[in-house]
């Protein structure tokens, strides 16, 4: 079981990262295989929007630090992907990255990756209201179950802004454990 961590927070210590990374080691623990992208510590454009990956191959045309992690998330069994909400959206670390998962879908918009995985997508807001910005998941889960994610679960914490603030949260540190143990079967 191959478990691939995509963490769009630009803080290093932001609470979706803490998540992320909790879910990842108890992956680990469990006996998965994992990986993590801090994207914010990688050199990469959004999609040119030049279809290259529609007429001419399979993946991205762009080759720079992402082509690794658009690699990884192809062959990866379980996906973590973590983002915090910022102006009712993913980050811009995040949103260039998912962009370029254009690349997996086939010329008539079906996805090119393998059925059968599994999706955790973990977000913080420091919103307190849960339903502030719920539509946020709805898009991106949309397009994980188009690539071959079928089996997809949102970690949403809200009401947490300052870096760390989730450690102030067991409940949802024990629920990315748990998501984590969940991955490595």
């Amino acid at each position: 079981m191959k478990v691939v961590g995509i963490l769009g927070s630009p803080r290093e210590d932001g609470n979706t990262t803490i998540l992320a990374r909790e879910v990842l080691k108890a992956a680990k623990e469990a006996g998965a295989e994992t990986v993590e992208y801090v994207l914010n510590e990688l050199d990469f454009r959004g999609c040119r929007g030049c279809d290259r990956c529609k007429t001419e191959r399979e993946d991205c045309a762009q080759t720079d630090e992402l082509t690794p992690v658009l690699k990884a998330m192809d062959e990866a069994d379980a996906v973590v992907l973590g983002s915090p909400i910022y102006f009712s959206e993913v980050s811009g670390q995040f949103k260039l990255f998912f962009d370029r998962t254009y690349s997996f879908l086939k010329p008539d918009f079906t996805g090119r990756l393998r059925r059968g995985r599994k999706a955790v997508f973990i977000l913080a807001q420091g919103d307190s209201d849960r339903k502030a910005h719920a539509d946020v998941y709805a898009r991106y889960e949309h397009w994980l179950k188009v690539y071959g994610f079928d089996e997809t679960h949102l970690i949403l914490v809200s009401g947490v802004h300052d870096p760390g603030e989730i450690t102030k949260r067991p409940a949802a540190l024990e629920e990315a454990r748990a998501l984590g143990r969940e991955l490595a079967h």
